[in-house]
């Protein structure tokens, strides 16, 4: 008999890496991660993951399409922590060195059904010109030791960082039991009320 009361929730977050614009440059691969709180855990799917290495194509507005999938679920007791997605970029430069092209975060959208974000990336920058030029030499540009940094606030405000490109992501979220814990992700549509046999809710806001 199944329990009436749950101790915890379930999000369930599919989707794919659709692909990148950044006009400098060509040949990229995108890295993911997710990042949550200590309350979270993954209990299928894969938590991190590589693209293949894309060129862009005369056929799509110079865009770098990878349509990458994306397939975890998380449980938890409370939304604090809520999951992050963090992509980082990588590409070569002119001496085939690969280095970092791009670092950005977005939170996994909160309410469940389809869901399309672009998230601004950027890199980090050298403090002094020297720097600038002695990385710029030897191939070595400034980046993270763990990209997960990016979904977190500590040290940011003393970090150097320029714009440069965008990464578009496509979630399909659904959620389980987040009601029968108190935690209301938004109005129910009696159209896509979830089924009793499965609780899970799927439905579009």
């Amino acid at each position: 008999m199944a329990a009436s009361n749950p101790t915890v929730f379930l999000l369930t977050v599919n989707g794919q890496i659709e692909g990148a614009n950044f006009p400098e440059y060509d040949n990229l691969y995108c890295k993911y991660c997710f990042v949550y709180g200590h309350d979270w855990a993954p209990t299928s799917g894969l938590e991190e993951g590589i693209t293949q290495i894309t060129c862009k194509g005369s056929q799509s507005s110079h865009k770098l399409i990878w349509n990458f999938p994306l397939e975890t679920t998380f449980k938890s007791t409370n939304p604090s922590g809520w999951p992050q997605l963090v992509v980082s970029v990588y590409g070569p430069d002119v001496f085939g060195n690969d280095v970092v092209r791009g670092y950005g975060a977005t939170h996994i959208p909160f309410t469940p059904g389809q869901h399309t974000k672009t998230i601004p990336m950027f890199v980090p920058e050298p403090t002094w010109r020297l720097q600038k030029f002695t990385s710029w030499v030897l191939g070595r540009r400034p980046e993270y030791t763990d990209p997960k940094a990016v979904a977190q606030g500590e040290g940011r405000e003393v970090t150097r960082v320029r714009s440069q490109g965008f990464v578009n992501v496509s979630f399909h979220i659904m959620t389980k039991d987040m009601k029968k814990l108190g935690y209301d992700t938004g109005p129910s549509s009696p159209a896509n009320t979830p089924s009793v046999t499965s609780g899970w809710s799927t439905e579009d806001q």
